[in-house]
């Protein structure tokens, strides 16, 4: 039975889900940073689930309450490690400087055993991301769907998967892929621009 793993994003930069270079993937967020913490969304989704972000309150991090940020189905599995590997994700990796998209990568080199072997990256091809185009969801039809506050929730049944699944590929007019640019984008490329003006020598 596929699942559905729903959670709030909460500031929406383009960085966790990472929507760029023809993939989205989940790596850098709703995670667990050590061992001894339960696991989370990218350690139990597996292929073939769904997992959902819907908006966050703050308007200027996310899209509000009641809008879906993107929905993945998770295509592949990768321990970070494979992940940093696999000569497709090289794009994924961040850089210091160039466009806004290859500054958002997610695909960070894993520094020690615990980040190599029990971290992970969800990768979709088959994904739908709307960003600061998020679009609202009937609430009727798919109550319970948004996780109010921090954690996620998993407990739809088969039935409410596959209608909302069908939703959304078939009723929203919506095909696969990238539809919007992340919440943040202008507010952090303004930032940078502003900072980039900033002397930060001694004179």
């Amino acid at each position: 039975m596929a699942k559905l793993y729903s959670y709030v994003v909460e500031h929406d930069r383009g960085h966790a889900p990472n929507p760029f270079f023809g993939a989205c993937s989940l790596c850098r967020c709703k995670y667990r940073d050590c061992p001894d913490k339960p696991p989370n969304v990218v350690e139990l989704a597996k292929r073939g689930e769904w997992v959902v972000g819907t908006g966050g309150e703050n308007r200027k991090r996310s899209a509000g309450h009641g809008r879906i940020i993107y929905a993945m189905r998770v295509d592949n599995k990768l321990s970070r490690q494979q992940y940093w590997s696999d000569s497709r994700s090289r794009k994924k990796r961040p850089t210091t400087n160039g466009p806004y998209n290859d500054t958002l990568g997610d695909n960070v080199r894993p520094r020690d055993p615990f980040e190599k072997h029990q971290q992970f990256a969800l990768i979709s091809h088959h994904f739908f991301y709307f960003g600061g185009n998020a679009i609202p969801y009937p609430k009727r039809r798919f109550p319970n769907l948004e996780k109010r506050g921090p954690g996620f929730r998993k407990d739809f049944g088969e039935e409410y998967v596959a209608r909302f699944v069908k939703w959304l590929e078939s009723e929203t007019g919506c095909k696969p892929g990238k539809h919007g640019e992340p919440c943040m984008k202008d507010l952090e490329v303004s930032s940078k621009r502003r900072n980039k003006n900033v002397c930060k020598s001694s004179c």
